[in-house]
């Protein structure tokens, strides 16, 4: 099993990336926010946590093997819970995620029907039932579950900009503090956009 995969971002379309790791180039899906994080980053290396699986009917003889990439250990591991929900299967489930997990993790936990309506492919129905079979067991991953040194829960935005910089190769817990640290400084920034440089550049000494 692959489990992950370290190499060249070589193409990067609407549900996949093209990963070349020497003379091999390997195919994986991958969920829409991870694409939207990727699109500056063709011709990097990067890293993606995989797993595979097997896509058809058994009883068809034709199944195919594909690969499914994440950013980071933890969106993978959120990922096994979201689609052991009835009626998310792995392609609906990667579909589905359009938006940061954090996100995601956050509306089930308060009980936000609205916004996981607004997901693609959740109607009120599905919704309902993530809500019955996952409240109360994705606070690990939810938005309130970052917070910076001073004790005040992370705002979306800075969220998703610690994922980038978790995906990126940074460890969580000094992420963390440097996005604290970058807020304080510039608290004018409100987008990860923005943020995620400053960061690095307070990082490398450059920002004062």
């Amino acid at each position: 099993m692959i489990a992950r995969i370290q190499g060249k971002l070589i193409a990067l379309e609407s549900d996949r990336a093209l990963m070349e790791v020497g003379p091999v180039a390997y195919e994986v899906l991958l969920p829409g926010y991870a694409v939207s994080q990727l699109s500056g980053r063709l011709g990097q290396d990067v890293t993606l946590f995989t797993f595979e699986y097997y896509e058809g009917t058994l009883g068809g003889g034709n199944l195919v093997p594909r690969l499914v990439g994440f950013l980071s250990r933890n969106e993978l591991d959120f990922f096994r819970r979201f689609t052991s929900v009835k009626g998310v299967g792995i392609r609906k489930g990667l579909k589905t995620l359009s938006v940061p997990i954090a996100t995601i993790a956050e509306a089930i936990e308060s009980g936000d029907e609205r916004t996981l309506c607004a997901l693609p492919g959740v109607g009120k129905r599905l919704a309902q039932v993530m809500l019955a079979e996952l409240k109360g067991k994705l606070g690990d991953y939810a938005l309130g579950a970052a917070e910076p040194a001073a004790g005040r829960a992370f705002e979306r935005f800075q969220v998703e900009a610690l994922e980038v910089l978790v995906a990126w190769g940074e460890r969580r817990a000094e992420a963390m503090d440097l996005i604290a640290l970058t807020c304080q400084r510039h608290p004018d920034i409100k987008t990860a956009e923005a943020l995620v440089p400053l960061v690095y550049r307070v990082k490398q000494g450059v920002e004062v």
